[in-house]
């Protein structure tokens, strides 16, 4: 019996020791860094590409190289479902604003990441400030808040030209109906801007239910057809307004909070140009949102975990004060501009404007049409409004 003993204890001890190889292999494997394709489609990347290529060049062990691509927001879902379709895995991380997240939980493209991986994220729900965890709530769990914008919506226009600003919109029709050609907002579907406009008019005219755009926004579709007799065309992306209305083809334009602030700091909108608020409006809040594809390999979902918490810490979330392109920035609580990198303090201090501290405070705020109704309410524009300048 003893010698039994000693000559299948070493087969054992070998056998054990060559499934302990083959573990180590597999997780030797498994732990080869990544090389992470990003796409935005929300202009996400001027606030947040300097952290997530922060946490690529901190974990050389996990990311071997990140691309940055963009695309319009439209044209994500569609690529998306012929990715998917073909079994294949080409985007691993996409950045996107309330359009293609809308448009993406709607077809059910991407994965969910909350609550099937809440432990990768270490609470992120209790530390979203107010306004940006009502923001949170749009996703539905597939997707995370990475910034927030105050958003809109706003007039923007030329003091030059415009010395008594319209503060409803009945004056704004009147003054693009007395300035035809003057007055421009870009595709919603495409447009922060230009969306936060569309679902910010449903609050100012009355409608009966600002979260149904197809029963219950009979006054707005009333109110953009109308507007729609004295504006030129609709540019499909916001970029081309501001254009616009920096070289003085165009006088005014609906604008939101980041896309006040950073055109002027670029040079791209003259620096002393003026925004009015509409006389007792609400904010219509905005976010961009971290959101991964089905069919991202299991190793890359682990590595886009750790990315994705990486951004949600204080001092990354302080860098999405940028140059003030999605004003504020942080979707977190207690990330001061005072921890900004100092050119991002200097750009808001110059830029910025004083009165949207005190219409932050004094206006009432609301998140923007849930999945679906946003879907609808980017159809029925494109159906009724922008397909007459067609």
């Amino acid at each position: 019996m003893k010698s039994n003993q000693q000559t299948t204890l070493p087969v054992r001890f070998h056998a054990l020791a060559g499934a302990l190889a083959l573990a180590c292999a597999a997780f030797s494997a498994h732990a080869a860094p990544v090389a992470l394709n990003i796409v935005d489609v929300a202009g996400n990347l001027a606030v947040t590409q300097k952290a997530l290529e922060a946490f690529r060049d901190q974990n050389p062990d996990l990311v071997s190289s990140m691309t940055f691509t963009n695309a319009p927001a439209p044209q994500i879902p569609g690529k998306i479902k012929a990715m998917q379709n073909a079994k294949r895995a080409d985007i691993d991380l996409v950045l996107t604003g309330t359009d293609a997240l809308a448009a993406g939980i709607e077809q059910d493209l991407w994965l969910k990441l909350l609550p099937d991986h809440q432990d990768k994220f270490k609470d992120i729900l209790t530390k979203y400030h107010r306004n940006a965890a009502r923001m949170q709530e749009l996703a539905k769990g597939y997707g995370l808040e990475v910034s927030f914008m105050q958003s809109g919506p706003l007039l923007e226009y030329n003091p030059d030209k415009v010395k008594n600003p319209p503060k409803t919109p009945a004056e704004l029709l009147a003054w693009c109906q007395a300035n035809p050609g003057q007055f421009l907002y870009a595709r919603p579907a495409n447009s922060g801007p230009g969306r936060t406009f569309l679902m910010g008019l449903p609050y100012l005219l009355g409608d009966k239910d600002p979260y149904d755009p197809i029963n219950g926004w009979d006054n707005t579709w009333k109110f953009l057809k109308e507007l729609n007799e004295c504006v030129p065309y609709y540019p499909g992306g916001t970029s081309a307004v501001m254009k616009e209305l920096g070289q003085g083809s165009r006088t005014m334009t609906a604008t939101v909070t980041g896309w006040d602030i950073n055109p002027r700091a670029l040079g791209i909108v003259p620096a002393d140009f003026k925004i009015q608020a509409f006389e007792n409006f609400t904010w219509v809040n905005d976010a961009h949102y971290m959101v991964i594809p089905k069919g991202v390999s299991p190793e890359k979902q682990e590595v886009l975990f750790k990315l994705m918490d990486f951004m949600m810490q204080p001092k990354q979330q302080a860098m999405t004060y940028d140059s003030g392109y999605f004003y504020p920035g942080p979707a977190i609580r207690d990330v001061p501009l005072s921890a900004a990198p100092k050119e991002s303090q200097e750009i808001i201090e110059k830029y910025g404007r004083p009165e949207y501290e005190e219409l932050t405070a004094r206006r009432p705020s609301a998140v923007p049409l849930d999945a679906k109704a946003m879907v609808e309410a980017f159809h029925k524009w494109d159906t009724d409004i922008g397909a007459l300048k067609k």
